[in-house]
């Protein structure tokens, strides 16, 4: 009887050891999730790149994507990489302006760059063009601090792709007008 009782004894020993081991695990595990929350939200705030997917033809985005940004002043243009990317651009003043009703301070200088991403796929039989627009912001407060990269408010980013996509929809509309148009002159004759 000594006997049997001593080995429930060890089982129940055993098994409340194993439940403490899994406790003592699996707050270990929490403890250590919580600290790295901060950079896993930063990282997949950062992942979350405007991206939007057209059904054209890679050539015809891409002289929409050129004609939107001719005004920017572009470092790297490659059509076959299908990368285009501005200078560092200054903004201090339009950082400032937008900040100026909030708590923060004002930026001593801050400047950004644009890449754009224009890749070409299909979609079962008919070409599609995916567009991937990314800002990197540099903000400097003060001399002592240097430059620090922001997170970007994505305004940017979605304002240029809704003009990508307004501009897309015209050049659609013209070419289905002038086809229409080349239909009626060969029906004529």
């Amino acid at each position: 009887m000594v006997n049997t009782s001593n080995k429930s004894s060890q089982k129940t020993i055993s098994t409340n050891c194993m439940y403490h081991s899994i406790f003592y695990i699996i707050i270990i595990i929490f403890s250590g999730s919580c600290s790295s929350y901060r950079e896993f939200q930063y990282m997949s705030q950062e992942l979350e790149i405007p991206t939007k997917v057209f059904k054209v033809e890679y050539s015809l985005a891409w002289q929409v994507v050129i004609d939107i940004m001719k005004d920017k002043d572009l470092s790297l243009q490659d059509q076959e990489a299908g990368v285009i990317k501005t200078k560092w651009i200054p903004n201090t003043m339009e950082l400032n302006f937008a900040d100026s009703f909030g708590g923060k301070d004002s930026v001593k200088s801050a400047k950004y760059k644009t890449i754009i991403n224009v890749i070409k796929g299909f979609r079962g039989a008919k070409e599609v063009t995916k567009i991937t627009i990314f800002r990197r912001q540099m903000i400097n407060k003060d001399f002592l601090q240097g430059w620090k990269i922001v997170p970007s408010d994505r305004i940017l980013e979605k304002t240029l792709l809704y003009r990508i996509e307004r501009k897309l929809l015209i050049e659609k509309k013209l070419k289905a007008i002038e086809d229409q148009k080349a239909k009626e002159i060969e029906a004529s004759f």
